[in-house]
């Protein structure tokens, strides 16, 4: 009987210790980017969203993921800490795409409180011969 109660403490104890440690939490500035209208002449077109930690441990971002190959993430590698700010470039090749609107996601896998997260991208290429 004795034992079972040492175990029930434990198992409080830790389970106490476990939701007393910080989690980190993620704000971006914006979550969404519009390039406007843009020539097929120069077809690359990019923006840089920023993140600021405002949980209380260091924010790990784990992954990034285009929603097509033509969208590419960069990101702050390192963890962020507590108040300072990261950031998240995404470039938008439209080499040999079809001319038109588009709007493309990004998926960031997180430590934060919100594990997932999107941006958006979009905007307009109009063809080369458009004046």
């Amino acid at each position: 009987m004795k034992k079972l109660a040492l175990y029930m403490f434990m198992l409080v104890l830790s389970i106490g210790y476990v939701s007393a440690q910080g989690k980190a939490d993620i704000k971006f500035d914006k979550t969404s980017h519009d390039f406007g209208t843009f020539s097929e002449n120069d077809p690359v077109v990019s923006c840089v969203f920023t993140f600021t930690n405002v949980g209380d441990a260091p924010l790990v971002i784990h992954q990034a993921v285009a929603s097509c190959g033509c969208t590419v993430p960069e990101y702050t590698q390192e963890p962020v800490l507590p108040g300072k700010t990261g950031t998240v470039k995404i470039t938008y090749n439209g080499t040999g795409k079809y001319p038109g609107h588009f709007k493309k996601s990004i998926t960031l896998r997180t430590n934060a409180k919100t594990e997932m997260m999107r941006l958006f991208v979009e905007g307009d290429m109009t063809p080369k011969d458009a004046k």
